[in-house]
């Protein structure tokens, strides 16, 4: 064999070989996800939170992920994603923690607290004092994986039709509140029901509610429940109200390593982008509502009522936590961290706006 020939054969191999990566590549595995969530197709900030999720996905597993998304109008089942990704009928859904305590009730502590933690001090706790790992112990025996999903921040106290003067007037007040914070207004006299998002303004319109909560100005402005209800009341339930990306256990232990790695960090990201548009959308809608839309009044709850809110909320976890080892460790967990990361809010962020 000459030089040339060894030369010739050379190439042919080194050309069968670059055939060879090409054909892997091209043939290299996609992975196909189908994603429920609760809100509707259109819904602002909420659903820019999946959409986020499956750019990121798709983007930085170079076309590998391919998330479908069915909105609530798709699936109609705003408030069945838990057991719909349970099952594996979806393989992702995005939603709220506290929308399953009917089911799960150790679920309603992993979105927010009434008189808890704010957004920040959550982030802090889920991923560094240990709230992660609790939350996904509670979601393991369903089959289902939980990952934040997503904060709105600080949410208001919600729309009334009438002024809360004292703890008497929510007696018999009929109100859409979900999570913890509905536990507490039973205990003072309330009516708390969870209605999907697509039926709140009408069943507030009809008296079928007389007042709720939803989000914040940007999610409420576009709800238009202004214009049904005068009472805009300012925050005690939701300092730090975070969403969800669940995911079925079954299908994630079924995906390679790195392409779960590129979920959990799209899950991040999708997260923290959702929480800084909520605050820009929020500061944004409320300047349009406070100028457009000036009889709004925007009120406080009186102080005996936070006083008596806060008060229940106490002894409702108590009675959980006497009840339920597994509430009891969440709770612990929850009350140890607050207390030491608010020491250090008190002085940081509290004393920063106190100086202004």
């Amino acid at each position: 064999m000459n030089k040339w020939t060894k030369h010739a054969l050379a190439g042919v191999v080194a050309v069968s070989f670059s055939l060879s990566s090409l054909n892997a590549f091209a043939q290299e595995t996609v992975y196909r996800l189908k994603l429920a969530e609760t809100w509707g197709p259109n819904t602002p900030i909420l659903g820019d939170a999946s959409k986020n999720l499956a750019k990121l996905a798709e983007e930085m597993s170079n076309g590998r992920i391919q998330i479908r998304i069915d909105s609530a109008n798709k699936h109609k089942a705003p408030l069945g994603v838990f057991d719909m990704v349970k099952s594996g009928q979806y393989d992702l859904g995005h939603s709220a923690s506290y929308y399953w305590k009917g089911k799960v009730p150790n679920t309603l502590y992993f979105s927010a607290m009434p008189f808890g933690m704010m957004s920040t001090e959550q982030y802090a706790w889920f991923y560094h004092g240990g709230g992660l790992e609790l939350m996904q112990e509670v979601y393991a025996p369903h089959n289902l994986l939980s990952f934040p999903g997503g904060n709105s921040d600080i949410q208001m106290g919600g729309w009334f039709q009438k002024e809360i003067k004292t703890i008497d007037d929510l007696k018999g007040l009929k109100i859409r509140i979900p999570g913890f914070a509905g536990e507490v207004m039973a205990r003072v006299g309330a009516k708390p029901t969870n209605i999907a998002p697509g039926e709140m303004y009408t069943s507030l319109e009809r008296g079928t509610i007389d007042a709720l909560e939803w989000v914040g100005p940007a999610f409420d402005l576009r709800m238009g429940f202004h214009k049904i209800a005068p009472y805009y009341y300012t925050a005690w339930h939701e300092p730090g109200s975070e969403t969800q990306f669940l995911v079925n256990k079954k299908t994630w232990q079924k995906l390679p390593k790195d392409i779960q790695v590129i979920l959990e960090t799209a899950f991040r990201v999708a997260a923290f982008d959702m929480y800084t548009q909520a605050i820009d959308a929020n500061a944004n809608s409320w300047a349009s509502m406070s100028e457009e839309y000036p009889n709004i009044k925007v009120l406080d709850f009186p102080p005996e009522v936070i006083k008596r809110l806060n008060q229940e909320k106490e002894i409702l976890l108590d009675e959980f936590a006497a009840n339920d080892p597994q509430a009891k460790r969440i709770i612990e967990s929850q009350r140890q961290y607050l207390s030491k990361v608010r020491s250090w809010t008190d002085i940081s962020t509290k004393a920063y706006l106190n100086s202004n």
